[in-house]
């Protein structure tokens, strides 16, 4: 669980402040004055304008707080039987997606960010087992029209630490390792931190098998030009110095599935003159002619990338690099927050940037940050996505309870959803953040997941109204 730096400095004169209460909790953000092209060219764009649902509804199953009119569906939790008999619904379930399949029905893949101590691993299954020693993996769910569960099987196993990742554009999931263990360390047989694909149909199409040229290092989440079939990458480095952005430029642009081992380019961020995104405090602040940088040793035999030499112009880091999606033309990033006590250049809540890579320019397109509450400290971004009615859905990775928030694209912020696990047990602090936030190919589901305790939960209502 994160928390909260203190206060960055002031906002400016060109910034928007907008502030949206759920309850104890408050949050505001600061939008670049035209946001329109956040949202431009995407399904999300020809709905958007509501503020919210209204007030969040204290669930009598004490499981998940939602507006009037709106409902769940549990899928899935932790400790359940796995439907395939493989064994049991594995600990932490993080990023996700969703996929059409056959007669309306629905594959869901689920990463499980499991290191050595988690208390359910993904079960081992031959053909699908990349390391035997491996506690992470994905779970692959199969739904009918009615979000009733038809499977539900192990999407890969042997793997560690499966934060986030990202779908493709042929349909097949990016499974990320937030970690850079390598074998002999905590247990393992095999190198840590890679990328690994997964069918959500038949994961045995796609097995076990490491996307090396594609690096190794702390992957957070993953974001392709459908166009271009540029793949970009966030790092969630830990401690000094922080991630990077990443592209990979890959030998067979055009895709399919597979076609990403066949190998390719890895480069790095650069922009001129900003060894830190955090000093960036100004919404709607744009760095043209960005520079891409070759990573000297994607594969980080003796040293991690965010050390390497990037030559005398240096490379550009940034603390808690997250969430990544493609909306529009663009590639949009999250750095869920900064700490200056932690290392970081400056302070700041959560941003949001955008990449134009036709345009090569960067803007710093949403700030987030904490209201005068105080008991209950400002909320970190994680996880996003694109909402087919309400512009984006974001994920909060806070202290105290846990929302998804809905951004619009006129700015407003509302509460669309809270975790109310834990709002009995006074003794127990923790709450478990919200992860995988994504919706239905229909848009009338969304699919979110508590990690811990690991819960997937479908939420149907008035999306469009």
């Amino acid at each position: 669980m994160s928390t909260t730096a203190s206060a960055p400095g002031g906002s400016g004169s060109t910034r928007r402040q907008l502030l949206a209460r759920t309850g104890a909790l408050g949050v505001s953000i600061a939008f670049v004055g035209d946001v329109t092209e956040l949202f431009t060219g995407t399904a999300a764009a020809r709905n958007m304008g509501h503020s919210g649902y209204g007030p969040l509804i204290p669930d009598p199953n004490g499981l998940l707080d939602l507006p009037k009119g709106f409902s769940y569906r549990v899928l899935s939790r932790e400790g359940d039987e796995l439907r395939s008999g493989e064994g049991k619904v594995p600990s932490h379930h993080d990023g996700m997606a969703a996929f059409a399949g056959r007669s309306g029905r629905v594959h869901l893949v689920r990463n499980h960010e499991n290191r050595q101590s988690a208390a359910l691993g993904v079960p081992t299954v031959k053909g699908l087992t990349y390391d035997p020693e491996g506690k992470g993996g994905c779970t692959a769910l199969t739904l009918d029209r009615r979000n009733h569960v038809l499977s539900e099987r192990v999407g890969i196993a042997g793997t560690a630490v499966n934060c986030a990742g990202g779908p493709t554009p042929w349909g097949t999931w990016l499974t990320c390792e937030e970690t850079e263990d390598k074998a002999g360390t905590n247990g393992y047989t095999k190198d840590h931190g890679f990328i690994f694909e997964v069918d959500p149909d038949d994961p045995h199409r796609t097995g076990a098998v490491p996307l090396t040229a594609m690096g190794r290092f702390q992957h957070e989440a993953v974001a392709i030009d459908p166009q271009r079939g540029v793949v970009y990458e966030t790092e969630d480095a830990f401690e000094r110095p922080f991630g990077l952005f990443y592209r990979f430029l890959p030998e067979r642009p055009k895709g399919g599935l597979g076609s990403l081992r066949a190998g390719g380019r890895l480069q790095a961020m650069r922009v001129p003159g900003v060894p830190d995104l955090s000093t960036i405090q100004e919404t709607g602040t744009s760095f043209d002619r960005i520079e891409w940088v070759d990573v000297p040793d994607p594969l980080a035999a003796e040293t991690p990338i965010r050390f390497q030499d990037f030559g005398p112009k240096g490379i550009t880091h940034a603390q808690k690099l997250e969430g990544c999606y493609w909306g529009g033309r663009s590639v949009y990033f999250v750095s869920s927050f900064a700490r200056r006590s932690d290392g970081s250049a400056a302070d700041h809540y959560g941003q949001i940037w955008r990449y134009d890579p036709a345009e090569r320019r960067l803007t710093l397109v949403i700030v987030f940050g904490p209201d005068t509450d105080v008991q209950l400290p400002g909320e970190s971004p994680d996880n996003i996505c694109l909402a087919p009615s309400g512009g984006l859905m974001v994920c909060e990775d806070g202290n105290g309870a846990q929302h998804v928030f809905g951004v619009t694209r006129r700015g407003e912020v509302y509460a669309m959803a809270r975790n109310a696990q834990n709002i009995n047990t006074p003794e127990d602090p923790e709450w478990g953040e919200f992860a995988g936030v994504t919706f239905s190919p229909d848009g009338d589901t969304m699919y979110v997941n508590c990690y811990d305790p690991g819960t997937t939960f479908a939420v149907t209502g008035p999306w469009r109204r």
